[in-house]
């Protein structure tokens, strides 16, 4: 509760216009890291295991008209790196190449895509909230000023404890974005590397 506490003294202080920079910087970061939840693990990389499960018994069967269709159905980026593979197959190793590359440029960027935000955000964040520090403080000295002197000690120090309040809510919001852009990074080379590795095998199986 007190830790919340100085979070909220801190939209109340001369620097409180800053602390509402810093959560609308929060709301965005959490709104990119909601959507790319939602595509890298609820759609990207959904059942991407029993999906070339599938497509190897119909490859193994010869049944490509199957699989073929079965990949038609499908909505993720591997799913269509491997319907280009089985529509190509005919046409020899380079037009299997070609085309995969192809995929490979439509769906990197989208796999990628608004990640690196999440650590600029971060970065925002943390420079907004010292700034806001900042300029809370020099507040603070402008008014204890004019004070009785017995009286600036302890309006100081009440001061900048409520103007450091920006620095923290800053960190506060750093700090998940900074573990997301981690998590989704790690998560988007992951996809890749399977699309890479997957589809390398897929296109030697067709063409044996």
């Amino acid at each position: 509760m007190r830790f919340l506490n100085f979070i909220l003294l801190g939209f109340q202080s001369s620097a409180g216009f800053i602390m509402w920079v810093i959560l609308l910087v929060g709301v965005v970061g959490i709104a990119i890291a909601v959507e790319r939840y939602i595509y890298l693990y609820l759609n990207a990389d959904k059942g991407t295991a029993a999906f070339m499960k599938a497509i190897g018994n119909f490859v193994k069967q010869g049944d490509f008209e199957k699989a073929t269709r079965f990949c038609s159905q499908q909505k993720t980026p591997i799913a269509r790196a491997v319907l280009v593979i089985l529509q190509n197959r005919s046409k020899g190793a380079k037009a299997v190449k070609k085309a995969v590359d192809e995929v490979f440029l439509e769906e990197t960027p989208k796999i990628k895509r608004n990640i690196h935000f999440l650590n600029m955000f971060a970065n925002i964040a943390t420079l907004i909230g010292l700034t806001g520090t900042i300029y809370g403080t020099m507040e603070c000295f402008d008014a204890i000023a004019n004070a009785p002197a017995a009286q600036r000690a302890q309006q100081l120090a009440s001061g900048i404890s409520i103007t450091m309040s920006a620095t923290l809510f800053g960190l506060c919001i750093a700090v998940p974005n900074i573990i997301f852009h981690g998590i989704y990074s790690g998560k988007a080379d992951k996809i890749i590397e399977d699309m890479d590795e997957k589809t390398a095998k897929l296109a030697n199986a067709v063409e044996e």
